[in-house]
């Protein structure tokens, strides 16, 4: 697996963004906030689908790797 894949990247910054806004959406969202988004508590669900997201990345990165063709020389353009 390439270390630089750059679905590990997505899936790194998707899980770091995710967990901040279910610690937020847990931790402190008020009950104005609430009243505003009608009820609904966007900055969890939120966070936990791009949690979710992130896995789903991070597991396509792992089952199906890339890599880099060595058998057909580079082309000079």
């Amino acid at each position: 697996m390439r270390l630089f894949d750059l679905r590990l990247i997505i899936a790194f910054l998707f899980g770091l963004y995710g967990v901040v806004l279910v610690v937020i959406g847990v931790g402190f969202t008020s009950d104005a906030d609430l009243k505003k988004a009608e009820g609904v508590n966007i900055n969890l669900w939120a966070g936990i689908a791009m949690v979710v997201l992130s896995a789903l990345f991070a597991v396509w990165a792992t089952l199906r790797p890339q890599f880099a063709d060595k058998s057909e020389p580079l082309k000079e353009m």
